[in-house]
Order: structure tokens, then C-alpha cells, then sequence
């Protein structure tokens, strides 16, 4: 079992962890939709990329025809 040798302070612990926090993602909006997505990443709203619908949205699913 691992013991320590010296305390480590609150100001040594703390500094260490000054790198560890997370960041917001930088969200741009959807030149098509308008909706906020990730920069250089395809819309999950619509399936457009760069002016280019890359993804077909299926609007309307039809469990009956589907079942049948």
C-alpha cells in the first residue's frame, strides 16, 4: 500500500489540477437550419455539410408500412 512521504498542500494539490477543467464547445450555427452544431461536422438537425446535404432526413416514419 502506497504511503506518502510529505503532506501535499491544498496550493501543490490544487495547482496540479489547474489543467484538469473542461471547456465549453465552440458551437456554430447551421448555414441551412439555423440549429448550433460542432464546427466541421455534419448537422444533426438536417444531414447538411458545407451547403451539401450529406445525410437524407427521414421526416415521417410509417410503422405500418414498415411492419406489413
Amino acid at each position: 500500500m502506497a504511503v506518502q512521504q510529505n503532506k501535499v498542500t491544498r496550493s501543490r494539490r490544487n495547482k496540479r489540477r489547474s489543467h484538469d477543467s473542461l471547456i465549453a464547445q465552440n458551437l456554430n450555427e447551421c448555414s441551412n437550419c439555423g440549429e448550433l452544431k460542432r464546427p466541421h461536422h455534419i448537422c444533426g438537425a438536417c444531414g447538411h455539410y458545407s451547403d451539401n446535404e450529406i445525410i437524407s432526413m427521414i421526416e415521417d416514419i410509417d410503422l405500418d408500412e414498415d411492419a406489413a
